[in-house]
């Protein structure tokens, strides 16, 4: 089970006052394949072994996926930068306490996941290790732009984009690289074992998990049903080290696919190969052909999708290949590995929790490029709670308004979205969102009531 590592504060406040708003400035981010074109060895050649070639980088002088001894030192940091004294009361008082006219109600599984917090501190490290070197990234280490801005403040910068493209190029021998908690693809590694820089990699061990399922697919001539976002960082290594691929997005997606496979007999929503390949058209392998590769398939996911919807496209798809194929010849057509991440698992089912109590509205709290946050935004949607998915306070204000994602991307505003009198909130926070960023949410809304209160005076 991913266990989140819980940070002592090294000086405790015994007074709760209103910190001054702080604000982060947001950085436009990408999420998009990797076009780097590898002329020796690539990995899309047939020969190529990505599991051999991951083998053999984690082994040399120039790789680093455990630190440098500097954990307890940048632990500290991180502790003094990220936590947070108004969630420490609220687990000290079974996840709910009342300030004033709010009483507030915490998720019991909420914010920083293990893999989060570890690729947090190595990059910490990297950069206490490496004072003078330039580090590099080759995507945003989480999705959290207070986290992000952070490192751009410590001078570690993003690879640069160029029509969407990464410029490799401003990577020289001797600079230092760090792969995100998503991982990175095989092209990208193979560019920078080539380029012979220090490789730090803080890829969440859930993910490789998820990579090594993918290779099995390969071995046994499996084509992987992925599912997951195709533009996510995540999705893009994880189709990388695959096969055969094909990457779907939600369940109407996967019954389309069960619907070819089975010759329109299932619902009737698919029709030609031409509409298939022209609806999959970036979310498939090369030369992907539906008629051949849908003969053997095993399922495999983003970490971060919904975990009771991978489940179900998982039956579904089992289901599917004993229709087409028998009960007694399954084994031969489909296989399947529990790749569901504990993390994603535990928050989820806290906000199921949480939805079932009484309570005025909820708020979502992370960067709103976060797969994981948007599922836990999903969940409120779906029953019918006033909920805003907000990924830092500055979209709180001026006065009671808020500026908040919808789970499908939508930006809306809205006006005293927080009822008269006293209230009750829930709150949660994606894996990727540092609890100091949940305490600046609900200062706001301190702030808000109590000038509310001082009107009515």
């Amino acid at each position: 089970m991913a266990i989140s590592l819980q940070f002592c504060r090294i000086t405790a406040r015994t007074e709760l006052p209103l910190p001054e708003t702080k604000l982060f400035r947001q950085r436009k981010t990408y999420s998009l394949r990797c076009s780097a074109v590898v002329d020796a060895a690539s990995s899309t050649s047939a020969d190529f072994d990505s599991k051999v070639f991951r083998h053999n980088l984690t082994r040399s002088k120039n790789y680093n996926r455990k630190g440098f001894g500097h954990k307890q030192e940048t632990l500290e940091q991180m502790s003094q930068e990220f936590t947070s004294d108004i969630i420490q009361k609220l687990k000290d008082n079974g996840y709910e306490y009342t300030w004033g006219n709010v009483t507030v109600q915490l998720a019991e599984a909420y914010g920083f996941c293990w893999g989060v917090e570890r690729a947090v501190q190595i990059a910490y490290e990297a950069r206490k290790q490496f004072e003078n070197e330039n580090i590099w990234l080759t995507n945003e280490i989480i999705h959290n732009p207070t986290v992000n801005q952070r490192l751009v403040e410590m001078d570690v910068k993003e690879i640069p984009l160029d029509d969407g493209k990464k410029q490799f190029d401003v990577v020289n021998k001797g600079d230092v690289v760090v792969l995100p908690a998503f991982g990175a693809a095989v092209d990208e590694m193979l560019i920078l074992s080539e380029k012979n820089v220090q490789i730090v990699d803080t890829t969440c061990p859930w993910v490789s998990k998820v990579w090594n399922t993918v290779e099995k697919h390969k071995k046994g001539d499996y084509t992987s049903i992925i599912h997951g976002k195709y533009s996510h960082e995540e999705t893009v290594a994880t189709a990388s080290f695959a096969g055969k691929y094909i990457i779907v997005k939600t369940m109407k997606e996967a019954t389309y696919v069960c619907d070819y496979i089975l010759g329109g007999e299932l619902d009737g929503s698919s029709s030609t190969k031409e509409a298939f390949l022209e609806k999959f058209k970036f979310a498939v392998s090369k030369g992907f052909d539906p008629d051949k590769d849908l003969e053997k398939v095993g399922i495999a996911n983003q970490t971060t999708m919904l975990k009771g919807e991978t489940e179900e496209i998982g039956k579904l798809v089992e289901r599917t290949m004993m229709r087409k194929n028998g009960v007694e010849n399954i084994n031969d057509h489909f296989i399947s590995f529990n790749t569901i991440c504990d993390a994603t698992q535990e928050r989820q089912d806290a906000m199921y929790k949480l939805v079932d109590q009484e309570m005025d509205l909820i708020l979502v709290v992370g960067g709103w490029n976060s797969s994981n946050t948007s599922h836990l935004q999903e969940i409120a949607e779906e029953r019918g709670i006033p909920s805003y998915w907000i990924d830092s306070e500055k979209r709180i204000g001026p006065g009671n308004k808020i500026s908040h994602k919808l789970m499908h991307g939508e930006l809306v505003e809205k006006d005293k979205f927080l009822p008269e009198g006293p209230i009750k909130i829930g709150i949660t926070s994606g894996a990727s969102t540092p609890d100091k960023v949940v305490e600046d949410v609900l200062q706001k809304v301190f702030e808000i009531k109590r000038e509310e209160v001082l009107q009515l005076a």
